[in-house]
C-alpha cells in the first residue's frame, strides 16, 4: 500500500479512501479552507498527506476526525478503503446555527402533493408559534 516517508495529495487521498465520490468534490472541500491536518487549515487539495496524519472535516451534517493508516495507489473497493484510515471520532450530527441541539425536530410538516399552504393555513401555523419577543 504505502512506503515509510512516502506522501500523497490530500485530495486524491480522500478520494481513493471514498470519502467523496468524485475526486473534484474532495479537492472542493480541501481547499476550500473548511478542513484541517494535524489542526491546521488546510489552503490548497495538494497538501501533501502522509501516513499518522489528522484530517479533521465536514462531510454532510457531520464532522470527520480521521487518522491516516496507510497511503494508496488506486481507488479500490469500499473494505480496502476502510483500511487506509481509523475513524477517532464516531460521526456526530453538526448544529445549525442557531439551532438547540437537544431540542426537538420540528412538528410542522405537510403531506406530500398537498401543495402551497393557503393563507388560512399560513394563519393557523402563526397562531402555534411563539410571539417574537414573548415568553
Amino acid at each position: 500500500m504505502s512506503e515509510p516517508g512516502a506522501s500523497m495529495r490530500l485530495d486524491k487521498w480522500l478520494w481513493h479512501a471514498r470519502f467523496f465520490k468524485t475526486r473534484t468534490l474532495a479537492s472542493d472541500v480541501a481547499g476550500g479552507g473548511r478542513m484541517r491536518l494535524n489542526r491546521q487549515p488546510v489552503a490548497k487539495p495538494g497538501q501533501a498527506l502522509r501516513v499518522g496524519d489528522v484530517l479533521t472535516f465536514p462531510q454532510g451534517p457531520h464532522v470527520r476526525v480521521i487518522e491516516v493508516l496507510a497511503l494508496s495507489a488506486r481507488r479500490g473497493p469500499a473494505g480496502e478503503a476502510q483500511a487506509l484510515y481509523r475513524d477517532l471520532d464516531p460521526p456526530q450530527p453538526r448544529a445549525r446555527p442557531g439551532e438547540d441541539p437537544a431540542a426537538p425536530a420540528a412538528a410542522a410538516r405537510r403531506e406530500p402533493g398537498a401543495g402551497r399552504p393557503t393563507k388560512r393555513d399560513r394563519r393557523r401555523l402563526d397562531r402555534l408559534k411563539p410571539e417574537p419577543g414573548g415568553p
